[in-house]
């Protein structure tokens, strides 16, 4: 990657949806570089996709919590069947599969306490694999793009 290469993924993380012209304008390159550019970052999987970033409390879920866990036996099957369960629960935001003391740090999107409550007995403890449990409330979420490094 070089330094337009680390400009243009700069400039489509802080706006997807413009255009490949405005793109080339910001940047001061003609249009086609800029074009080939992009298609290049993405053959490269360097870009993997553009999307809408969404208000989880605008949806109607406000609290989010990480839940951390741990499993017993900790074997592939294991391992491999829990993170395919827990992804596919809609109250799922994001997956972490971790070393250290817990194998799973789950973020999740809940309407009230009671639900985060209901998901945890009803979905995350439930499962058969589980040995521990430890569920922490989020009381900001600040997230920031990730940054070429020079």
């Amino acid at each position: 990657m070089d330094e337009l290469d680390a400009a243009i993924v700069d400039e489509l993380q802080r706006d997807g949806r413009q255009t490949n012209r405005e793109l080339a304008d910001r940047l001061g390159i003609a249009p086609s570089t800029c074009l080939e550019r992009v298609r290049a970052l993405r053959r490269r999987g360097v870009i993997t996709g553009f999307h809408a970033e969404v208000d989880p409390a605008r949806l109607g879920r406000p609290i989010q919590a990480l839940i951390n866990v741990r499993l017993q036996p900790k074997i592939r099957e294991a391992v491999e069947g829990f993170r395919t369960y827990v992804t596919e629960l809609p109250e799922t935001l994001a997956v972490f599969v971790v070393s250290g003391g817990d194998d799973f740090i789950i973020q999740v999107a809940v309407r009230d306490a009671g639900h985060l409550r209901d998901f945890v007995l009803d979905h995350v403890s439930r499962h058969r694999n589980i040995a521990d449990v430890r569920t922490s409330l989020v009381y900001d979420h600040i997230r920031t793009p990730l940054r070429v490094l020079p």
